[in-house]
């Protein structure tokens, strides 16, 4: 018994290590390009989910926004919420966005749970910073965001062409609702 509890607690730790090291991934997909000369001033304030892909944590949720405010340290508070339509209920998660390398490229990594970080990447923007695509650190992730509860039809297309490209299946993405 000795034995077997020496070979498993490294066995064990290599497994937990391996899940934390998958788990902070802060990559971005391959062929995907971060904007650049982003303005980090103009991407804050409040953004309304047009669109995503089924997640863990967002399943069963609509009214979904996401509030970006500068922090005194200067990384990005997170503020998102939703309405749980199953559970009848509001949730809120509250986490923080560091960027991966200078401000001026929109790669940034974000964490609702340290030390665990995910890869948040602004891979196109409408010149006003009213529309966004925005890419996690693989092809499972996706966001469609607008500053209104709705988004125009010319980059609806857009987003969704460049997403195809990239290779993501964007037949599975969720159209969020909002109440008018």
């Amino acid at each position: 018994m000795k034995n077997f509890t020496k070979i498993a607690v490294p066995v064990s730790l290599g497994i937990l290590g391996l899940l934390i090291f998958n788990s902070c991934s802060v990559g971005i997909p391959d062929g995907a390009k971060a904007v650049q000369n982003f303005d980090s001033k103009k991407y804050l304030g409040k953004w309304y989910e047009i669109a995503r892909f089924d997640y863990r944590f967002e399943r069963n949720m609509n009214n979904v926004t996401a509030t970006y405010s500068l922090k005194e340290n200067g990384n990005i508070k997170v503020d998102n919420k939703g309405f749980d339509y199953v559970k009848n209920k509001w949730k809120e998660s509250i986490g923080e966005a560091k960027f991966v390398n200078e401000p001026t490229e929109a790669r940034l990594k974000v964490s609702f749970f340290k030390p665990i970080w995910a890869g948040y990447n602004v891979i196109d923007i409408e010149e006003n910073y009213q529309y966004a695509l925005v890419a996690g650190n693989n092809l499972d992730y996706l966001w469609i965001l607008s500053r209104e509860k709705t988004i125009p039809e010319s980059f609806k297309q857009r987003f969704l062409e460049k997403a195809k490209k990239l290779g993501y299946k964007t037949e599975n993405l969720i159209w969020v609702e909002h109440a008018q």
